[in-house]
């Protein structure tokens, strides 16, 4: 049915990619809204220890271990669909590519907070929540419209 290495396994490592897409984008989406939060805690109080843990716990729990499943089932997918020279999908990856990128970065600017350091306003935080947003939209519609 499937004509790929995956065979018949195809359709449950696709499931298994957008659930954990789902679970990465939902993680990108509660770690700047936290920062906002962390960010009107004093340094070195209850409450911004308080925040330096669930940031922490998010970030261990959720984000990192989805975004690395959300790579190995994505990888293994286009592996599987040899993807590599699809238009369409150079766009996706290179999206991805970037979403990880902005993962990464989110990841230092927590431990920045952690350690007393509030480098951007509410605002900045703000547009820096839209992100994992654009990232969304951009890469739904390559994978289901496919524009070239």
């Amino acid at each position: 049915m499937f004509m790929g290495f995956l065979g018949n396994a195809y359709p449950w490592v696709k499931a298994a990619h957008l659930i954990f897409v789902i679970f990465w984008m939902a993680g990108l989406f509660m770690l700047p809204r936290f920062f906002i939060y962390h960010s009107a805690s004093a340094p070195g109080s209850a409450e911004d220890r308080a925040w330096v843990e669930r940031e922490r716990r998010l970030r261990a729990i959720i984000i990192t271990p989805a975004m690395i499943l959300v790579w190995l089932f994505g990888l293994a997918l286009a592996f599987d669909q040899d993807l590599w020279g699809v238009h369409w999908f150079q766009a996706k990856f290179a999206t991805v590519f970037l979403l990880s990128g902005y993962h990464g970065w989110m990841i230092g600017y927590g431990r920045r907070m952690a350690s007393g350091y509030r480098p951007a306003s509410d605002t900045a935080l703000r547009f820096m929540n839209e992100a994992p947003a654009i990232a969304t939209a951009i890469v739904v519609i390559l994978v289901i419209v496919r524009p070239f």
